[in-house]
């Protein structure tokens, strides 16, 4: 696993290598903004994981995730934006230019790992959908309705590639599918809470978690609802699964909490970035993803969204 650590600051970057280096990372340097673009666009570049100081001379953190993003090769590497800045609107400015994770300075080790490790899951996960979405047949493109049902991680995987390859703008859009969906089953259906994933994962328990709790006979019979719906302007994806519900409106936006957290960001994400609207209905049990058809339509409505941040507490 190669990592690219930028900061200006050679100290910052020495504390950084020695929390990394004990893991078996590759660990690369820069020391402003623009060596740092010039190693991402190398042909040989291959970084899984960039930590990316906010303020540095020449060319600036957010200037850097702002051109990951135009850049079809780079804009799906995780970004942890490591800064002192942690103000709610700075945090916010952070994650609207591509930051998936934040870290303010001064931090320490098992927080660095903690979300290095969330890093590095994520950007896997982003490439194998990618790679699976180019895979996927043309003829799916042609969908105007359908309906499917779903039990497990995997088959929540398989139908996001499936339908994001029937609607516009497919790399955004399987993001966004792939976490709601995932939602769905293991939040949904499984009752697997925020706090029990965060320490399922910390532990390596999670996957072992989700089949214990997949056997059990209260959950033989729960299954993922999605119906798909192909209009003139607009394309709607309800997910209906059978749990409790949960507070939704915490996992909306993008709060301080969530954005220093190692997970529970997927809603915000998906709200934010890969659909053109996103609704809870009733308990949290039921969402509308809408993308529209028109990809131009879209992204003015995308920019044009309530850009508040709020400091909810962030628990389940």
């Amino acid at each position: 696993m190669r990592l690219l650590l930028v900061d200006d600051d050679p100290v910052n970057r020495h504390i950084l290598r020695e929390y990394l280096e004990d893991q078996g990372y590759d660990l690369d340097e820069a020391g402003d903004g623009q060596q740092a673009w010039d190693k991402l666009v190398h042909e040989d570049a291959a970084y899984c994981v960039v930590l990316l100081d906010r303020m540095m001379p020449k060319v600036d953190g957010l200037t850097i995730l702002k051109r990951m993003q135009e850049d079809d090769r780079l804009k799906f590497i995780p970004v942890i934006m490591q800064t002192a800045a942690g103000a709610s609107h700075e945090i916010r400015e952070g994650v609207e230019a591509g930051a998936f994770y934040y870290l303010t300075k001064p931090f320490d080790q098992s927080i660095l790992l903690e979300i290095v490790g969330a890093a590095i899951r994520k950007g896997l996960n982003h490439r194998e959908i990618q790679d699976d979405v180019v895979r996927q047949s043309r003829s799916i493109q042609s969908l105007q309705t359908g309906e499917f049902r779903i039990r497990t991680v995997e088959e929540a995987h398989d139908l996001a590639v499936l339908i994001a390859k029937a609607c516009p703008e497919s790399d955004r859009v399987v993001m966004g599918l792939n976490d709601i969906l995932m939602n769905a089953v293991e939040h949904g259906n499984l009752g697997i809470t925020y706090e029990e994933k965060g320490v399922l994962q910390e532990t390596g328990e999670w996957e072992q978690e989700i089949q214990r709790r997949l056997a059990l006979p209260v959950n033989a019979a729960k299954f993922v609802e999605v119906t798909f719906e192909r209009f003139e302007q607009d394309i709607l994806i309800l997910i209906k699964d059978q749990g409790q519900g949960f507070d939704w409106k915490k996992y909306e936006h993008f709060t301080p909490e969530l954005a220093l957290a190692s997970h529970g960001r997927g809603i915000a994400m998906a709200k934010a970035l890969c659909f053109d609207r996103l609704e809870y209905h009733g308990v949290g049990n039921e969402v509308l993803c809408v993308i529209a058809g028109n990809p131009e339509r879209g992204a003015i409505q995308r920019k044009h969204e309530p850009d508040e941040v709020t400091t909810r507490t962030n628990v389940n």
